[in-house]
């Protein structure tokens, strides 16, 4: 089975071995062939993405199995109003194609680490509280990056938030199954990969 996975490439870099270790202690004897392929920005939409989707699913030594897009839905130029929105669209764009998967982090990558927030604290020097509600609640108007980046400012570490360095510290030695009960986006995101590997849903 392989899986390629259309992803921001800053969320690759931070994301990406986490993922794979988890999925590892989930999947032991199932474990997919997992392909991340990176965007610089945003992944793509309409037209280039049923390109990119059709191409992956019939091209590639091996071709892929199935394809997985996963975006925020707080892009910066609002393009989804919502995560059925994100994901309704992406199906749209795509086309009838049932080896396609529409995922999304809400509302952005950055709701996936609230969970961690003793952590986020530790490492930014800084007791700020966590925004209030379950993390992928937190909304367009000030987004989960926006609250990590804000306690990384005022905090005693010398460097602002980078998502690639410091989501990696936030995340490091996690039980990602803490964030996925908080977050159904992310459960969801994750069940499809173990689903399609033969596995047991978290």
């Amino acid at each position: 089975m392989k899986i390629t996975i259309l992803v921001e490439g800053q969320t690759e870099i931070a994301f990406k071995r986490h993922l794979l270790a988890f999925l590892g202690s989930k999947l032991a004897g199932k474990m997919p062939r997992l392909q991340f392929w990176p965007y610089h920005g945003r992944i793509p939409k309409e037209e280039k993405l049923r390109r990119a989707v059709a191409d992956l699913l019939s091209n590639g030594t091996p071709s892929s199995d199935a394809v997985i897009a996963l975006t925020d839905v707080y892009t910066g130029i609002r393009d989804f109003a919502n995560a059925s929105d994100a994901k309704a669209k992406m199906r749209q764009w795509v086309g009838p194609e049932n080896r396609f998967h529409p995922h999304v982090a809400l509302h952005d990558f950055e709701a996936w680490l609230l969970p961690y927030w003793t952590d986020i604290q530790r490492i930014a020097g800084h007791n700020r509280q966590p925004p209030p509600g379950l993390p992928e609640t937190v909304n367009h108007n000030r987004p989960p990056s926006h609250h990590v980046r804000e306690i990384f400012r005022v905090g005693k570490c010398r460097d602002d938030y980078s998502k690639p360095r410091d989501a990696n510290r936030i995340l490091r030695g996690q039980d990602l199954s803490v964030a996925a009960l908080q977050c159904p986006e992310l459960r969801a995101f994750i069940n499809t990969i173990i689903t399609l590997s033969g596995g047991i849903n978290i």
